[in-house]
């Protein structure tokens, strides 16, 4: 992304001042001299804390942050944005205690300590074994059902199934494509489905030769049986990918096809561009089943012997899950990767914006701004009819432009012991544990695929990560377990302009943090602060690049150079 750097206006603003809606601290035009970690908690009565940008000309979303009082928090943006409700309830995005996260540095304590609001607290991490939280007996909201809630993992489909069927454990994640019937035939277990409302994809950076050419990306395109793929690896449920958008999620565009298999036009465009003949490449991926790929191992073999058909010669790279994920964003990856996305939330900014847009990573490598151009006017307009033209638009570009192929909406689900009661598989992957009832009502064990790389979510992306810190931390909105419509979490209420430019949000009252620090607005703008704000002393995570943020906001304000 480029964006130019301004100056962050970080001040403790007196009510009158924040009332007055002004687009910096009131009586003058200073940038504050002391960073805003050391003001971020001031002493005795409430003083209202705001972060505002001097102007939009960064590239982001955006413009203001403001405690209006200790109860309301005000977000000035610089375009309209009917999905905003959508990407504050997601997790990234959640609340931390103003004091806890200048205590630790921004990350720190917060990556394997985190200190939230929600329904269970973290007791201990065993690095390598377990995760255990215990019921917050202090929450705001209904209380967990199971006193005790444990989080364990491993990478085999098979030993999660082995797991629940012995009972060791409540709950599995993505159970193996071949085991959906056997789950099904026993009547101890029973099997909760996900809509599909994911996607595999192969990506390409075009900052490596030869993926730098789009003819050649296209014929890379035209190279890989999909069909087969799904026919021979993928549980029932799924589907061939016409496009990165699902089906089920508003932005897919319907009747748009990719490009039809076609391995010997394929083969005589890469000779056209010189490719070929001897063109060898590397198909990396990290050994970690998700909804959108149950078969790593076997589907990267596969895709191997698919480019060896037109005579490219690949290596398979398998690396290890977190330092994948930092290379994609990073935009480290040569040649092809395996890689997927599950939905956050319902919306084609959750898919398209995040990967594609003007904030998006370089895992692509650079951007196009034909489909930023048609991303930032779709993300504008708040009527859906009006809406979804630029998203066909988008997913046309992004067949032309071929950042990636689009393989799959994988099929897939959880599985549990018959006993529990209240089980279901989010279709977003956000289960709340809370709500299930286990055999023996005081302890609940889940089993999903891979260790969480962190908690401090605001810097992770992993679904595994993300899961976990959802047991723990809350943010403004949430989402409606089973079916994920955007509902009242930290806030109570809010409310938008008739241009979607402002949002109010008004926090609900006596709710209290895991140490028993109390809820306040100024919680909320330093904790959008720091992610928003890349040269701030607290923008510091366990990888540090917080990509959801500029994925879904458009872009960090003072973003480094590149």
């Amino acid at each position: 992304m480029h964006q130019r750097k301004i100056s962050l206006w970080v001040s403790l603003l007196v009510l009158l001042g924040l009332l007055a809606g002004c687009a910096a601290p009131v009586g003058t035009g200073a940038v504050a001299t002391e960073p805003a970690a050391e003001e971020a908690v001031p002493a005795g009565p409430f003083e209202p804390m705001s972060m505002v940008a001097e102007n939009c000309d960064y590239g982001g979303l955006f413009q203001a942050i403001e405690a209006v009082d200790e109860l309301t928090v005000k977000f000035t943006l610089c375009q309209p944005d009917p999905a905003f409700p959508a990407k504050v309830a997601f997790s990234s995005f959640a609340i931390n205690d103003a004091d806890y996260l200048t205590a630790n540095g921004g990350g720190g304590e917060l990556i394997e300590k985190p200190n939230g609001t929600g329904p269970y607290k973290l007791v201990e991490w065993l690095r390598g074994d377990q995760i255990i939280f215990e019921r917050n007996e202090n929450y705001w909201g209904e209380k967990a059902i199971p006193q005790t809630l444990v989080f364990r993992w491993s990478a085999e489909s098979a030993q999660r199934l082995v797991e629940l069927q012995a009972g060791t454990v409540d709950g599995i994640d993505n159970p193996g494509p071949d085991d959906f019937a056997t789950i099904e035939g026993d009547a101890t277990l029973q099997l909760a489905l996900r809509k599909g409302t994911n996607i595999f994809y192969l990506g390409m950076n075009n900052s490596f030769p030869p993926f730098d050419n789009e003819r050649v990306r296209q014929a890379f395109g035209m190279a890989i049986d999909r069909q087969r793929l799904v026919d021979n690896f993928y549980p029932p449920g799924s589907s061939v990918a016409s496009q990165f958008m699902p089906p089920s999620i508003f932005g897919y565009s319907d009747g748009q096809e990719w490009y039809a298999y076609d391995p010997a036009q394929a083969r005589q465009i890469l000779e056209e561009e010189g490719v070929l003949p001897g063109f060898k490449t590397t198909i990396t991926y990290r050994d970690v089943v998700r909804g959108y790929l149950p078969n790593p191992g076997i589907v990267a073999q596969d895709i191997q012997a698919q480019l060896a058909e037109i005579g490219v010669e690949a290596e398979i790279v398998v690396m290890e899950s977190g330092a994948f994920l930092d290379a994609a964003d990073r935009g480290e990856l040569d040649g092809i990767h395996m890689l997927g996305w599950g939905a956050d939330y319902p919306d084609a900014t959750n898919f398209l914006d995040f990967h594609f847009g003007p904030g998006a990573s370089a895992q692509f490598g650079e951007g196009f701004q034909d489909i930023w151009d048609a991303l930032n006017e779709g993300a504008t307009k708040s009527d859906p009819a009006e809406r979804q033209p630029w998203y066909d638009q988008a997913n046309e570009l992004i067949k032309q432009h071929v950042p990636m192929i689009p393989i799959a909406h994988g099929g897939n689900g959880a599985a549990f012991k018959a006993d529990v009661q209240g089980a279901y598989a989010s279709d977003i992957g956000a289960e709340q544990f809370r709500l299930m009832t286990p055999g023996d009502r005081d302890t609940f064990v889940w089993l999903q695929n891979g260790e969480p790389a962190g908690l401090y979510c605001a810097d992770e992306t992993d679904g595994e990560a993300l899961r976990a810190c959802e047991q723990i931390m809350e943010s403004l909105l949430a989402y409606e377990p089973g079916s994920g419509n955007v509902v009242a979490g930290l806030a109570s209420s809010w409310s938008a302009n008739p241009e979607l430019t402002e949002w109010v949000f008004t926090l609900r009252e006596g709710v209290t943090f895991h140490n028993g620090a109390t809820l306040d607005a100024n919680d909320v703008v330093l904790s959008y602060g720091v992610q928003w704000d890349a040269s701030h002393p607290l923008h510091v995570g366990r990888d540090g690049s917080f990509s959801y943020f500029p994925g879904l906001f458009g872009g960090f304000l003072n973003a480094p150079a590149e």
